[in-house]
């Protein structure tokens, strides 16, 4: 019976994961040309159509004050992400480890929420933040952000927590360490790959939102990046250019961002997958 050369086996594993990936990668490619592109060819069906242009960039940038709205992002971005690690990683703990009296029946309550659709929840969101004076500022968005993440966050870090070995907590406990210190000291660094994977979901799934920002947001102080595209959209698709300008340089942070972490983010992705 013939053997394959491990080689030509990498090899050939390769070639296919770049045909999948040059797949995969058409309608980022597609949506930097149309960016490039004069509005005489903005419909043209090519993939690549000459000349390029950075009119449309030049127009985006011109047209809006980027660098705030980038700022205004990013701050609400990473608050909404520091929270949701932070009381996702505390519940997981109170349910897994110390098995807290009814922590279970929250954590059940918990899972219904990801059930609620976005959109059902708008309304009553924007009620109950011009209630509390919220509309136009940051912790309008951060809160809301954060209270929608916690959910998924907690079923992650949960099931991480509970696989975890349970002789390091009872040696914690026996070596005198309080719920806290045993939080800090044994359960974080025990499931350091899931908080990466689940800061790095967080930060992608705020960064991109766009509904609820548009209904709380009005002030350009305070808008935030997504919310800039709307302008270019329109009724007839009057600047497509700028539109997909204005998307390729929302996605640009995004895709450096998972260029940097990309191995924690596949570490804690495989650490599930052999946990389960």
């Amino acid at each position: 019976m013939r053997r394959h050369h491990p080689t030509l086996n990498r090899v050939v594993v390769h070639v296919v994961l770049l045909l999948v990936l040059a797949v995969w990668m058409i309608p980022e490619v597609y949506m930097l040309s149309i960016g490039l592109r004069t509005p005489a060819q903005a419909f043209d069906a090519a993939l690549f159509v000459w000349p390029m242009t950075l009119d449309n960039f030049l127009t985006v940038i011109r047209d809006n004050p980027l660098a705030g709205f980038f700022l205004n992002s990013l701050i609400i971005t990473l608050a909404t992400v520091a929270l949701v690690v932070a009381f996702s990683s505390l519940f997981a703990f109170a349910c897994a480890v110390l098995n807290l009296k009814g922590s279970l029946t929250l954590y059940a309550t918990l899972l219904t929420t990801l059930m609620v659709p976005l959109a059902s929840l708008v309304l009553p969101l924007a009620i109950l933040l011009k209630t509390f004076g919220w509309v136009n500022t940051y912790a309008g968005l951060i809160f809301p952000y954060a209270a929608l993440g916690v959910p998924f966050a907690v079923v992650v870090l949960k099931a991480f927590m509970e696989d975890s070995p349970k002789e390091l907590f009872e040696a914690a406990r026996v070596d005198g360490c309080n719920a806290w210190q045993t939080y800090w000291h044994v359960a974080l660094p025990l499931v350091r790959p899931a908080l990466v994977f689940v800061g790095i979901w967080q930060f992608i799934t705020t960064w991109n939102e766009f509904f609820l920002a548009l209904i709380i947001l009005t002030r350009d102080e305070v808008k935030t990046l997504t919310i800039v595209p709307m302008q270019y959209s329109g009724l007839y698709m009057a600047n497509p250019g700028a539109l997909f300008a204005i998307l390729t340089l929302i996605a640009l942070p995004l895709i450096l961002l998972y260029v940097v972490v990309q191995r924690a983010f596949v570490r804690g992705l495989l650490a599930g997958a052999v946990k389960g």
